[in-house]
């Protein structure tokens, strides 16, 4: 076990406590800005990483997310509560000095589970079924625990390195029974796509007193839209309020909504979601309800009598296989799949006030001045015009590159028909060989930089994306980054990175790194630029 000393500003790349040193963590879904940072450790004399480390800064906490060292000891107290369980981050250890709170964790290896499912598209019922029935055993536990998680999104659902899920972030978690003893809460928080309707309405809110909810109840209610994003790729509505069309009419034909996304669920599956997804909390599926119900209890190839993956090989080639970009697609068309189908397109917003106050107290938010802390990036303030003249790109697409981007994973979704490499599946012994932990969301140009910034950033201009601060391209750069401040197409924080870097002679890698928001939704933005900069982006078909 580790046993840090005191904890430095995490401003390098690398830091050293005792026998162990730190890196920026490889995962960028889990690299946050501002109050807190997630890196992964390594023993001295290695650079193979063993756990994390999420340090937060408890000065800006205090001061711009307004988190008491009470509410982050609160979340220490938690997770140490509730680890051990198999679908639960294991907590390792935790300390502070002046500047820094930090928690040692199980690092996931395996990455973001919902970075490797298709937005619009969802998995088979099968894979579904897998990651519901370890989500379930987690929340279970928890439950019998006491404890309410009220931030159960994609976002805070990750993979071990073969595949099974893991439960993370306890920032919002709450006790909720003690000595059998029942408290309700009323912190109004959690994601408005996946928050209970109950948490609306039962929260206190300014001058108004809530009456309160039951967290166990609402952790339910979110299971319920995880399962339905799990077979839909998409959640069913913008929040549980009037003001979202596709939930008045669920709530206002009790449950039998025509809506196109529930059209085409497994009819078995329809009851279960209407039971959890019942709008009154008290007539709402108990998780005991859930694990006796048929689909809860089907048979399922691809999971083990004690709950884990069984054949991740072949669960993780059909997911891969999945994840496909259709360059015929129209991605300005409002009516096409994808499309918010409530709001406008993104628009840059440097607050997360509102509907999404109350997210979770470790979760990345602006700092004052609507600007974003990155530890580890150099700050970019030169700007250049988006919208200057495009010269035809002169570098070929030719059979170098493709030798060199033979065994890339993600050049799988650019193609025809998307399939495994060879070389990785003749090797293939866990989930992590078929799918890596790094993110999908990427693609390669044979375009020249200062060719392919302005593409991009013209691709942002016609999502309705604004780009605030990108690094003006000279003669010899061989990189760039962009950053993205917007809101999704559920009106929820989106933000990230674009970096361009190159790999080799004539080739360019531009990596789009999720930094907060929503998994799915980062995926369909990516799709969206992709389609918009198809003519850069090289694919192995052509």
């Amino acid at each position: 076990m580790c046993r840090f000393a005191s904890c430095p500003r995490p401003s390098a790349k690398v830091h050293t406590h005792g026998k162990y040193k730190t890196h920026n963590i490889e995962y960028p879904d889990l690299t946050l800005f501002g109050l807190s940072s997630i890196k992964k450790a390594c023993p001295l004399d290695s650079d193979n990483p063993v756990f994390a480390v999420k340090y937060i800064h408890k000065d800006y906490a205090a001061r711009h997310g307004k988190i008491s060292a009470r509410q982050l000891q609160l979340e220490v107290t938690v997770h140490r509560h509730v680890s051990g369980h198999g679908n639960i981050i294991s907590f390792y250890q935790t300390g502070e000095d002046d500047v820094w709170r930090w928690i040692a964790m199980e690092l996931a290896e395996g990455g973001d589970l919902f970075d490797k499912i298709e937005a619009d598209e969802g998995v088979g019922e099968d894979i579904a079924h897998v990651y519901f029935s370890q989500l379930v055993s987690a929340v279970s536990f928890m439950h019998s625990k006491g404890v309410g998680h009220r931030d159960i999104k994609p976002e805070n659902m990750l993979l071990t390195g073969d595949g099974n899920l893991k439960i993370a972030d306890f920032g919002l978690a709450a006790l909720f029974e003690y000595k059998g003893t029942r408290k309700l809460s009323t912190t109004f928080c959690g994601s408005p796509p996946y928050i209970a309707p109950e948490v609306i309405s039962s929260s206190t809110r300014g001058q108004n007193k809530g009456a309160g909810y039951h967290p166990d109840l609402v952790d339910i209610w979110s299971c319920g839209i995880v399962l339905f994003v799990l077979l839909a790729g998409n959640t069913p509505w913008d929040s549980p309020t009037d003001d979202s069309f596709e939930y008045h009419e669920y709530v206002e034909t009790n449950s039998r909504t025509t809506d196109e996304l529930w059209q085409k669920l497994p009819p078995a599956t329809l009851s279960l979601l209407r039971g959890m997804l019942t709008v009154d909390p008290e007539k709402r599926f108990s998780l005991e309800d859930v694990r006796r119900h048929p689909w809860y209890t089907r048979a399922n190839r691809y999971l083990s009598t004690e709950g884990k993956l069984r054949d991740p090989i072949n669960l993780a080639t059909s997911m891969f296989e999945s994840l496909h970009i259709d360059f015929s697609q129209d991605p300005l068309s409002q009516s096409g799949k994808g499309s918010s189908r409530s709001f406008d397109p993104m628009d840059m917003d440097g607050d997360d006030g509102g509907a999404n106050a109350g997210l979770s107290s470790t979760q990345p938010e602006m700092l004052g001045g609507g600007m974003l802390m990155d530890w580890d990036s150099p700050q970019n303030v030169d700007l250049f015009s988006s919208t200057q003249p495009f010269e035809k790109k002169f570098a070929s697409q030719d059979a170098a590159i493709a030798g060199h981007l033979e065994d890339e994973p993600s050049m799988s979704q650019f193609s025809q028909q998307p399939s495994v490499p060879v070389s990785r599946t003749q090797n293939a012994q866990k989930f992590q060989d078929i799918i890596p932990s790094r993110s999908l969301t990427r693609f390669y140009s044979a375009w020249e930089l200062k060719l392919l910034v302005p593409l991009i950033c013209e691709a942002f201009h016609r999502l309705g994306v604004p780009v605030p601060s990108v690094p003006a391209v000279g003669a010899g750069d061989t990189s760039a980054m962009i950053r993205v401040i917007a809101k999704d197409g559920r009106m929820c924080p989106l933000q990230g990175k674009v970096l361009i870097e190159c790999v080799s002679e004539g080739l360019f890698e531009v990596e789009f790194v999720k930094i907060k928001g929503d998994p799915l939704e980062w995926r369909r933005f990516f799709k969206k630029v992709a389609i918009l900069c198809k003519d850069a982006v090289f694919r192995p078909d052509e």
